[in-house]
């Protein structure tokens, strides 16, 4: 089975709770974004990096806005269920932006990256030493990996499309994330491409939305339910 969750922000007792207890030997957990287990490169991460890859489901990340990417591009990139990504340790992978992989016979199209709260308050140099935004390059593999497929059963990203968070925003009173280009490409990804189901944890809220997307954050979701 493949199931579903939010922003994990490097907190390891998120495994312990119950939530995690329904993933059985061989399921896929899939993260939308903000994984934060690759933060510091110190012992004690890499201790946990391999507990993490020795867990008897796969856990699948795509990163956020708070990510230590210079980190995260020292992995080797290798082909992984029909797409590009990068094996951490064992069953754990990232997944990288634009690419689609087929798991347990669903077709997943992933794609991290967003506009970090940060970005206003960085020097010069450090925002260049940032990649929180998807690159033009990664935005076009989006596309013609998408327009290629024509239909995908799951979209697992960390920021939702416009209408959503629009949506959401009204329904928590919460105006402090602004709308960006991405969540404008999002908006236009869901016009060229059927799917399925929609996940994206950028909320910090568990919220299904109609049918067809789910804000995740603390909750484990079942993919196909």
């Amino acid at each position: 089975m493949i199931y579903v969750t939010g922003d994990l922000h490097g907190d390891f007792g998120r495994f312990r709770h119950a939530e995690m207890r329904k993933l059985k030997k061989g399921d896929t957990l899939l993260v939308c974004g903000d994984f934060g287990f690759l933060w510091n490169g110190d012992r004690s991460e890499q201790a946990l990096l391999k507990k993490i890859g020795k867990l008897k489901f796969n856990v699948c990340f795509i990163d956020g806005v708070h990510e230590n990417f210079q980190l995260l591009g020292q992995f080797p990139v290798s082909e992984w269920n029909g797409g590009r990504a990068r094996q951490i340790t064992g069953g754990l992978y990232h997944l990288m932006r634009g690419e689609i992989y087929t798991i347990e016979g669903k077709t997943v199209f992933a794609m991290g990256g967003g506009v970090s709260p940060d970005d206003d308050f960085r020097t010069p140099d450090e925002a260049r030493l940032c990649y929180e935004i998807p690159s033009r390059e990664e935005l076009n593999l989006a596309l013609d990996n998408l327009k290629r497929m024509g239909q995908v059963d799951y979209i697992i990203t960390h920021e939702p499309p416009m209408r959503i968070k629009s949506f959401l925003q009204l329904k928590l009173n919460n105006n402090t994330a602004d709308i960006t280009g991405l969540n404008t490409f999002f908006e236009e990804i869901g016009k060229l491409c059927g799917f399925k189901r929609w996940f994206f944890g950028s909320m910090h809220v568990d919220k299904v939305i109609a049918s067809t997307h789910a804000a995740v954050f603390r909750k484990v979701l079942r993919a196909d339910e």
